[in-house]
């Protein structure tokens, strides 16, 4: 049964198949169980395309559209790629989404009455990838399936490249996060659900019926695919509705592959409360793989990662994506850090020997489907024999997960013997190519081969032979693959031909000829080449199958190697960035002296590095200080230290302690969301209500800039009644950046509250950011300074120093009011009203930069002030 319900019209109009010649009849039948895929259709050596199928390809792949026969009297569009360049036009095909069938020729079109034999090889769709040369090689290729009900969602996904299964269940509208951080590149879901509400790009939607995402079905079918009785021993119990999407998983991974998912042996059920959250716009706003652009680089990831391995990372990427909670892991993990960087030689010596390794994940995944290439079981072979040196450099370290690594590096020998006897020492890139199983392995198949090789000696023998027979000095003996063995005569010579001489070939100056002594040469060397290809075939085929109990050890093995070599890589990098081991503490909170942003140290020529104090009576700092002063980087770098020292990695400071965490959270930056109809303002209560509604006294918030997208005062009351609920109500660690300085006053009304600021020095050409943290409020903005900077024209930043001059007045004024939150006073009585003329004077006066005037502009200002006056 097709594994998914059509979501796309049928390729052509709905046609008896009786109207259509017997190959077509066999077409519309496969594309009939595929309607929402493209069918290549194999025939000789293209995979052809028709119908409605052949524009879009034709249109997505820039490829020729042409016509085969009639359909109701209208040409049938067809459109076709070489079978042997196949995999580059998967390629693009997958990046937009697309799903594929492969139709094979299984039959022999010689020996074929009718159409040949034809049918589904594997259905390629972007989620179920496995194919070296269709994989980002450094990203985890996902396929994830969402089964909501009620309040709570199911969620699983499944790494078809490595065999990885995980699930977890989670409240509905925390779905769409799971689904950003794990990133799948196709997503599964029952027909009658709607689509998740995921920010940024949607991967590719597949409906399926209903019925595939049944409870009972899929726990059934989930303990046979795992060899067990139940999944209690997951904790699978747990999570119904992840069950139930991991059946309807399985089903469609099973059924895209037409083979048994031999390496999905095991199932990891996630519990939110094993990992230290990390919403959407944490990950976003931290730019931990990506930035917020959208670029690879720079990144936390692209800075940290110099693994010598593919596998490894990708590792990085899960342990950046992931951290934990549990401080003893973490503490394995620095512990391995520190060892490697006591004995930086072995350390260098085992870096080295990984890069010489292949993908060991993806290749077991490979042979587990039976689609793994001769090359790759080269590559294991030799990454097998490579593994007892690897054991005995890690013996050196006496860390417990590099303990851990070197036990199951310890793969049977006898895998390695296999392969080595198997596999020829540079075997073909495919099999059907031939010399691939190795010489001695197979004793029909060194008889065939040697037929084949001695085909040389023989052909020169006849040529002598038949040269002397003849008196002909010029006869030649060759073959090609169209006309076979054939003796080749000049015209000049044909009345010499002897009388056994049959004709094979007319040319324009030659004639070809068969004798029967090269007949019959000719039917044993074919024979032997078709023979030997297909015994290799058959050879190559039972090997993959003689691998499968490796499979396990091998998973174990490929795991080890690629944290050896995350471990190796973070241990350079603790070097190179002078990063340090933090510590870990009881009692919530951060500790960090000397704090640097790994990202931006890299991108300016002096970084400024700052102490952060998070704890006790320091629950919530209010920080001040001018645009581009550093209040952001400095909240930033904050949550990066805490970030990697939760997932196991040193930190960029001099020093950090910190307490337990279960989440960070960021409210940073500004921007609308258009197509959800949300304009910035609403993004930003949006955000900040997910933060009131989760922080707890163990998380770690950043607010920068909250409450500017509205009125002032509506802004400014918002942004004090959040930083009060964040301080007395959620007693969470906070940063919380501001330009309303009236939130400064929090300090001496909320314990546990209080100021920081960054300074600026101003100098006749400029501003001067000093970038350095320090206790207390700011006493200046700054702003008109930035703006200037910013090369905003000087008439406007003069009209801006008058409007200001007046505003301050104002302020002045009002000077009995100046808290903003304090209870109300009795008002002021009327008193002497300012002399107008002296505000005029005040405010021109205010609004003159002598910078920016000429001789002539200073004198005539001052004739104007003598005027007023």
């Amino acid at each position: 049964m097709n594994p998914t319900a059509p979501n796309a019209a049928a390729p052509s109009p709905e046609r008896a198949l009786a109207a259509h010649t017997p190959m077509m009849q066999q077409y519309l039948r496969v594309k009939g169980e595929h309607p929402d895929k493209l069918v290549f259709y194999r025939m000789g050596d293209f995979y052809e395309l028709f119908f409605a199928d052949a524009e879009r390809a034709a249109r997505l792949l820039d490829i020729t559209l042409t016509a085969r026969g009639q359909s109701a009297g209208a040409p049938i569009p067809m459109a076709g790629v070489p079978y042997h360049a196949l995999e580059p036009y998967l390629a693009k095909l997958m990046k937009v989404g697309e799903s594929v069938v492969i139709v094979e020729q299984f039959g022999d079109p010689a020996t074929s009455k009718g159409p040949v034999e034809r049918r589904v090889a594997r259905i390629v769709t972007p989620g179920t990838l496995t194919d070296a040369n269709l994989l980002d090689a450094k990203r985890d290729c996902l396929l994830a399936a969402l089964l909501p009900a009620d309040k709570r969602t199911g969620i699983a996904w499944l790494n078809l490249a490595s065999g990885a299964f995980t699930l977890t269940e989670v409240p509905q509208h925390e779905s769409a996060a799971v689904l950003e951080r794990i990133g799948p590149a196709e997503l599964l879901l029952p027909d009658d659900a709607p689509p998740p509400a995921v920010r940024g790009r949607m991967p590719p939607l597949r409906s399926l019926p209903v019925w595939q995402f049944d409870g009972a079905a899929a726990r059934r079918a989930l303990a046979k695919q795992l060899g067990t009785m139940d999944l209690a021993g997951f904790g699978a119990d747990e999570a119904p509705l992840a069950v139930g999407a991991a059946g309807a998983l399985l089903h469609y991974a099973g059924a895209t592959q037409q083979a048994a998912l031999a390496h999905v042996r095991t199932l990891a059920v996630e519990v939110a409360s094993a990992f230290v959250a990390l919403d959407p716009a944490t990950r976003r706003n931290l730019e931990i793989t990506s930035t917020l652009s959208g670029e690879e680089a720079p990144t936390l990831h692209s800075l940290l990662d110099g693994c010598a391995t593919a596998a490894g990372s990708r590792l990085l990427r899960q342990w950046l994506t992931q951290p934990l909670r549990a401080q003893a892991h973490l503490g394995e993990r620095h512990d391995a850090i520190d060892a490697m960087r006591g004995n930086p030689r072995i350390a260098r010596a085992l870096a080295g020997a990984l890069k010489r390794t292949v993908d060991v994940e993806r290749v077991v995944g490979r042979i587990a489907l039976a689609n793994a290439r001769p090359r790759d079981l080269a590559g294991l072979r030799d990454t097998l024999a490579k593994l007892p040196a690897l054991a005995s450099d890690l013996a050196a370290f006496e860390a417990p997960l590099l303990a851990a690594a070197r036990a199951v590096l310890a793969v049977d020998p006898r895998w390695e013997a296999l392969l080595t006897r198997a596999v020829a020492p540079e075997p073909a890139a495919i099999v059907r190519d031939g010399g691939v199983i190795a010489g001695g392995y197979d004793a029909e198949l060194d008889e065939l081969r040697a037929i084949d090789a001695h085909c040389g000696e023989f052909l020169v023998a006849l040529e002598a032979r038949e040269r002397e027979r003849t008196g002909i000095a010029s006869l030649k003996v060759e073959y090609n693959r169209v006309h076979g063995f054939y003796i080749e005569v000049t015209n000049a010579h044909v009345a010499k031909i002897p009388d056994d001489y049959r004709r094979r070939q007319t040319l324009k100056n030659a004639e070809r000829y068969i004798t029967p002594e090269l007949k019959s040469f000719e039917d044993r060397a074919l024979s032997a080449q078709e023979r030997a290809l297909a015994r290799e075939k058959l050879l190559y085929d039972a090997l993959l199958r003689e691998l499968v109990p490796a499979i396990p050890a091998l998973q174990a093995a490929a795991a080890a190697l690629a944290q050896v070599d995350v471990v190796a890589d973070l241990a350079e990098r603790a070097d190179a960035l002078a990063l340090v081991r933090p510590r870990f503490v009881l009692e919530p909170g951060i500790a960090i002296r000397g704090g640097r942003h790994l990202v931006v140290e890299r991108q300016v020529e002096h970084f400024v590095p700052n102490d952060t104090v998070l704890g006790g009576d320091r629950r919530l700092l209010i920080v001040t200080g001018p645009n581009m002063g550093g209040k952001s980087t400095y909240m930033r770098q904050t949550a990066l230290v805490a970030l990697l020292a939760y997932c196991g990695m040193f930190v960029p400071a001099a020093e950090a302690t910190l307490g337990p965490l279960d989440a960070i959270f960021t409210r940073i930056g500004a921007a609308d969301d258009l197509a959800g109809g949300r304009s910035t303002f609403m993004v930003e209560m949006t955000e900040a209500a997910y933060i009131l509604n989760r922080a707890t006294p163990e998380s770690l918030v950043l607010i920068d800039e909250i409450g500017r997208g509205t009125s002032t005062f509506d802004g400014l009351a918002l942004a004090w009644a959040i930083a009060h609920r964040l301080g007395e109500g959620n007693r969470c660690l906070t940063l919380f950046a501001t330009h309303y300085f009236e939130l400064t006053a929090l300090a001496a009304e909320m314990r546990g509250c209080a100021n920081v600021h960054f300074d600026a020095a101003e100098h006749r050409d400029g501003i001067v950011f000093l970038h350095a943290v320090a206790d207390g409020p700011a006493n200046r903005s700054y702003g008109l300074s930035v703006a200037k900077l910013a090369g905003v024209p000087v008439e406007t930043i003069r009209q801006a120093k008058a409007y200001l001059a007046r505003l301050d007045q104002f302020s002045a004024r009002s000077e009995h009011q100046s808290d903003l939150f304090a209870a109300p006073t009795q008002a002021a009585s009327p008193g002497a009203v300012a002399d107008p003329r002296a505000t005029q004077i005040a405010e021109r006066f205010a609004a003159l930069d002598p910078d920016a005037l000429s001789p002539r502009e200073a004198l005539d200002a001052l004739y104007a002030l003598k005027k007023l006056l």
